[in-house]
């Protein structure tokens, strides 16, 4: 009759038969009380008094080779609670302490669960480093630090965690409901949703879902660095995808051509959170990216985006103008968008009617009437530019002006008393105006119109672990700093790396500009058909900062880093 308890035994009990720290008698009953729960085993010798738990953490660590560590000195807020999947954590009551480089530090109450550390390396990709805690102050450490998780949810949704994703309509079909309920059925869903917030969490700009010949990933997008967060199985790749095109209200058979969709993650009654889908059919499968559009970035406020004192009083008095057209340029991903939408935010009150055309339009700002332009069926950005202008426009927003039909019913706008703004795909201010004449675009048009250009881009901000960095005098020249700049009065900064910024040196990000007011001698030089070198020429004598200037500035404030201004700015 022994034998079966016996081989129920955990290695720890036996260990502790074979050191004599335990009859046999005791180890069996305290094995039978478990009924194979994790860590029940231990639980029972405390509680009935065999061993205290210091006595067994030290055991523990000294019998198998583990060092034994007192979380009571550490400081609960510092812990990764993401580095582990919570289902492992409550599964097998371990926690991750800290993450250096690939290597995992794990706090376990016994060494022996040789599984739950397998399920952790598999799940983090990284190497575990145990560590024995006592058995009661692990408990509560865990209890604290899932605590912690919650009120972080309920901090972002302003009340109880409820999520639910939602396509931006309804289904429109029986065939469509159940397809959507089948999808829903599936285990994928969950693991979705905690992928969706914990790109929220980390204040990501993209999620990216890439399948490989031999391997599935997922990569956040966050201050403008992609970095890999799972490895799902390669199996999954179909289901994950179906279900995002599913909820996002795309045609889930097509897997030939590229989709454009979009859905919603619902955190409470009062947050919600837009997703742009996109879809593209690659050698292995579907990649799907998804754009995060949170609408409180619309919200942050000009002060909040980086601009200089007077960039900010030449931008502000740009779009207080009555008529015009501002432009606002720089590559995708240099927060365009936000940058106008913080502008249509000031400018969007009761007595202004506002019109915008996009593809597709990114921030719902309520008291604006928002466009999404549908090339197939015929509403192009000229399309919604015509009709915005019987509709008793007072200011239109265009997303992209794309071709020359676009750029002059958008200057024909701003010459007949509406301010326009809009964007362009180019690298800085002046080769904005020589873009528009490049397309055909009359100088006597642009002239007349274009009030303000604004090129940015988008540097990583220095986390609050930087650090001095002593730098050649001779690297600062040649980054573009004067002889004068280097009066001793300020420090250059450079990044570390901290549980925070998780090891990168950088936490958010920071605008940097070139704000070009059109004076007298620019439009003069426009209507000789200067080009861009004359252009950049007369801006500087007008007192304009062009990006590099703009960045060393940021540079000096300790802002951000040389390298970052060199990377983002290079010339």
């Amino acid at each position: 009759m022994a034998a079966n308890p016996q081989i129920a035994m955990s290695g720890l009990g036996r260990a502790l038969v074979q050191h004599g720290r335990l009859g046999e008698a005791e180890a069996l009953a305290c094995s039978q009380d478990s009924a194979g729960k994790v860590n029940a085993f231990m639980a029972a010798v405390i509680e009935n008094r065999h061993l205290s738990a210091l006595d067994l953490a030290r055991f523990s660590a000294e019998t198998f080779g583990y060092p034994i560590f007192d979380v009571a000195s550490l400081d609960a807020s510092n812990i990764p609670r993401d580095a582990i999947d919570r289902k492992l954590i409550s599964k097998h009551e371990v926690i991750a302490l800290g993450k250096r480089g690939n290597r995992l530090t794990v706090a376990m109450a016994d060494p022996t669960n040789i599984r739950a550390l397998d399920e952790i390396r598999f799940q983090t990709g990284l190497s575990v480093d145990p560590v024995v805690v006592e058995l009661p102050k692990l408990v509560e450490l865990i209890h604290i630090v899932s605590e912690s998780a919650s009120d972080s949810l309920r901090d972002l949704t302003g009340e109880d965690f409820d999520m639910d994703l939602l396509s931006q309509e309804a289904p429109t079909d029986q065939q469509d409901e159940d397809t959507a309920a089948e999808v829903d059925d599936a285990p994928v869903v969950r693991f979705i949703q905690k992928v969706l917030v914990d790109a929220i969490n980390e204040g990501a700009s993209d999620i990216h879902f890439e399948p490989y010949e031999k391997y599935y990933r997922i990569r956040f997008r966050t201050d403008g660095v992609l970095r890999e967060i799972a490895q799902p199985p390669l199996i999954l790749r179909e289901k994950i995808a179906a279900r995002i095109k599913v909820i996002s209200r795309l045609d889930i058979s097509e897997k030939r051509v590229p989709q454009d969709g979009r859905m919603k993650l619902v955190l409470s009654k009062n947050k919600a959170i837009d997703f742009r889908v996109s879809t593209l059919p690659t050698l292995h499968g579907e990649k799907i990216v998804m754009r995060i559009l949170d609408p409180s970035s619309a919200m942050l406020g000009i002060d909040a985006l980086g601009y200089e004192a007077e960039q900010k009083t030449a931008l502000l008095e740009a779009i207080e103008r009555p008529y015009g057209m501002i432009l606002v340029t720089g590559p995708t991903g240099s927060g365009k968008t936000v940058s106008l939408y913080t502008c249509l935010n000031l400018l969007n009150k009761a007595g202004v009617n506002i019109s915008t055309a996009e593809d597709p339009a990114e921030i719902n700002l309520p008291g604006i009437n928002q466009v999404n332009v549908n090339d197939k069926a015929g509403l192009t950005f000229s399309a919604a530019l015509k009709s915005f202008l019987r509709q008793d426009p007072d200011i239109i927003m265009v997303g992209e002006i794309r071709d020359i039909e676009t750029a002059e019913i958008a200057i024909k706008a701003a010459q007949t008393g509406h301010l326009v703004l809009s964007t362009l795909h180019t690298n800085d201010a002046p080769t904005t105006l020589e873009r528009l004449r490049n397309m055909g675009v009359a100088p006597f048009n642009i002239a007349s119109s274009v009030i303000l250009i604004t090129a940015q881009r988008l540097a990583r901000r220095l986390c609050s672990c930087k650090t001095p960095m002593e730098i050649p005098e001779q690297a600062l020249l040649e980054a573009g700093f004067d002889k004068a700049d280097l009066d001793g009065s300020w420090q250059p900064y450079g990044p570390v790396g901290c549980d925070r910024c998780k090891g990168s040196g950088y936490k958010g990000r920071v605008g940097i500009y070139q704000v070009m007011p059109i004076s007298e001698e620019m439009t003069s030089i426009i209507m000789n058909n200067g080009n861009s070198i004359e252009l950049a020429e007369q801006a500087q004598k007008d007192g304009v900062k062009d990006l590099r200037q703009s960045g060393l500035l940021k540079v000096k404030q300790g802002m951000t880093s040389l390298a970052e201004v060199l990377a983002t700015t290079n010339e």
